[in-house]
């Protein structure tokens, strides 16, 4: 089971023109919002990621406007091939991983291998990742969860966190998630 204290947010390179060309992608924004909203009010920590922001663009300001700090910037597919990467997740003393983003099938692939070899719980929230071919999600998804991640939903990791429904935080979430 995810627990608030113990669990932080991974989010992979939604970025520029790339976010608006992956596979269902009005959708999988739309997810993500949700997705970032939801662990904003449940105070987990969020480590934003951009891939080379330079070239690639900076993450879509849709998504972007619910984010509090600054992204990490890499240049890695891993990003636990960065140093100040893997040390921010390192220091947030974070155990489980919720893992979002883009490409399913090469910076969110190698990402969440680069946690599983730190020994950490990853979760892939299936409905928060995306590439340009659907065929290459089915195939990330596919070894990532035979490496030992598994998978979840926004909603199924949100009412996980939650754990129970008599709260103020139950009451803040309930409208965004509907």
């Amino acid at each position: 089971m995810l627990k608030r204290k113990k669990c932080g947010l991974l989010l992979v390179d939604v970025q520029g023109d790339l976010a608006s060309m992956v596979h269902n992608s009005e959708q999988l924004i739309n997810r993500i919002q949700v997705l970032v909203q939801c662990c904003e009010i449940l105070e987990l920590p969020i480590i934003w990621l951009e891939q080379y922001p330079q070239g690639l663009g900076k993450t879509v300001p849709s998504i972007s406007r619910y984010l509090s700090g600054a992204p990490l910037e890499k240049v890695h597919f891993n990003a636990l091939s960065e140093t100040h990467i893997k040390d921010a997740i390192l220091q947030s003393r974070c155990e489980q991983w919720l893992v979002a983003g883009i490409e399913a099938h090469i910076c969110v692939y190698q990402s969440v291998l680069g946690l599983l070899e730190q020994q950490m719980h990853v979760e892939v929230v299936s409905d928060c990742v995306s590439s340009r071919t659907a065929a290459n999600v089915d195939l990330a998804l596919t070894k990532m969860q035979h490496y030992g991640a598994k998978l979840t939903s926004v909603e199924m990791a949100v009412y996980e966190l939650m754990e129970q429904a008599k709260t103020a935080t139950f009451k803040d979430i309930l409208p965004i998630i509907k």
